[in-house]
This record gives C-alpha cells, structure tokens and sequence, in this order.
C-alpha cells in the first residue's frame, strides 16, 4: 500500500508541478518551456533527479515551483526507499523468528537429549542448523538458571546474578 501512495504521490507532484510551471513560463519571453509536453517532461527529470536542462523555469514563480518539484522527488525517493527496507526487514525478521523458535516440548530432559545427538554430529550440520542448535542451547541453559535457587545481589546497587561474577557489572563493586 505504501508502494502505491508513493506512485500516487509522484503522480500528483509531476502533474501539479508540469502544469504549474507551464502555467508560470506561458508568455514569458525567455522561456524554454512552451507547451505542456515539454513541462510534463521537465517535472519527470526534475523529480526524477536527473535534471537534463534541456528545459528549466526562468520566471521566480517557476523557479519556486521547480524547487518544490525537486525536494518532493528527493523525499519520495527517501520514503520510497524506506519502505522497501522496512518490507524486507520484517520478511528476515518473521522468517528469523520462525525458524529459531524453540517448540514447548523440547524443554528439559528432551532437549539435553536433541542438543546432544546434533553435538555428536556437528561436522555434518548446516550454518541454519547449526545456528539453531546455539540458540537451543543457550535458552536451555536460560531455562535453568532460572530454575536455580542461587541467587547473589550487589550490597551497594542491588543487582541480581544467577552465578556469582568477581565485580558487579552495574556499580563495579567486588563481590566477596
């Protein structure tokens, strides 16, 4: 939908912006832009970026016209752009999600079970297998520390550590 509101966007602004600098330069002596193809065609290079100069505005008006032309086709390059990435970036995001995901069911006893066998033969494993059996591994290993009842907290800041570490990482404290 984005797509089409661009392509409507730059449709509006070729067209507004041709006639209005053929409406501008009409009459005027200097100008080279003397009938309405020949403006259409200016607005498509102007917003295009392009910028042939085989037709330019020579009237203040005109000019003031063609530099909205020209940002607008900046802009919409922008947002064009923009919403190219932002497509391509939630289809990797979605299809990230999808394959990482750890099913319920292999939690505990199951899982040890299934991270070992992929261990005993990892020279046989995929990247995306292999990066699957990381992230297997490393929300088991979340799971249990969860699980864990020993708990240590910074006396100065508060912070909480499954595993006792030599220096709290929030305030630098060493904890004894």
């Amino acid at each position: 939908m984005e797509i089409v509101t661009l392509a409507v966007l730059t449709l509006l602004v070729i067209v507004c912006g041709g006639a209005g600098v053929y409406l501008a330069e009409l009459g005027n002596p200097g100008a080279n832009t003397t009938n309405l193809g020949d403006a259409f065609w200016w607005a498509v290079v102007t917003i295009a970026t392009v910028g042939y100069g085989d037709y330019y505005p020579v009237t203040a008006v005109g000019r003031v016209i063609a530099a909205v032309v020209m940002f607008s086709g900046i802009g919409i390059f922008v947002l064009f752009v923009g919403a190219l990435s932002r497509r391509r970036f939630k289809r990797t995001q979605s299809r990230l999600k999808s394959t990482t995901e750890v099913q319920p069911t292999l939690l505990g006893l199951e899982s040890k079970g299934a991270i070992k066998n992929q261990i005993d033969e990892m020279e046989r494993l995929s990247e995306e297998d292999f990066d699957k059996l990381i992230i297997t591994m490393k929300r088991v290993r979340h799971s249990l520390r969860e699980d864990s009842k020993d708990v240590h907290k910074c006396s100065r800041c508060g912070s909480v550590y499954r595993m006792k570490p030599k220096f709290c990482s929030s305030c630098g404290l060493e904890l004894t």
